[in-house]
């Protein structure tokens, strides 16, 4: 299993602006390629304007393989002008980790159709 875990850096206040958008235009697509997110999480105190979400993948192949799905979808395609343009995000890093041998199980979740 692997795990694509990735912060964001918004710029201040915009939180609630990106967030919507992505709700709207993002989230229903990565659904129906990836399933639900192993989590989605909004800073509530420290570095403030960050959010965080990681996705749980089989493999890296399989990681590979839902994301070039995806980034054929006009949709997507659609969010990542729209989100381009809205310029919230300052920083992005991503990170793929593997859990640790005494972690708590985690499940690929299946792709919504």
């Amino acid at each position: 299993m692997i795990v694509d875990l990735r912060t964001y850096r918004l710029l201040p206040g915009r939180t609630p602006a990106q967030l919507d958008l992505y709700g709207k235009l993002g989230y229903p697509v990565q659904l129906r390629y990836m399933g639900e997110p192993v989590c989605y999480l909004v800073a509530e105190s420290g570095a403030l304007n960050t959010f965080v979400h990681a996705w749980a993948y089989e493999s890296a192949g399989d990681r590979e393989a839902k994301r070039a799905k995806m980034m054929q979808d006009a949709d997507w395609k659609h969010f990542l002008a729209e989100n381009a343009k809205a310029g919230n995000i300052i920083e992005q890093h991503t990170s793929l980790m593997t859990p640790a041998p005494f972690a708590p199980a985690l499940s690929v979740p299946k792709p919504k159709r």
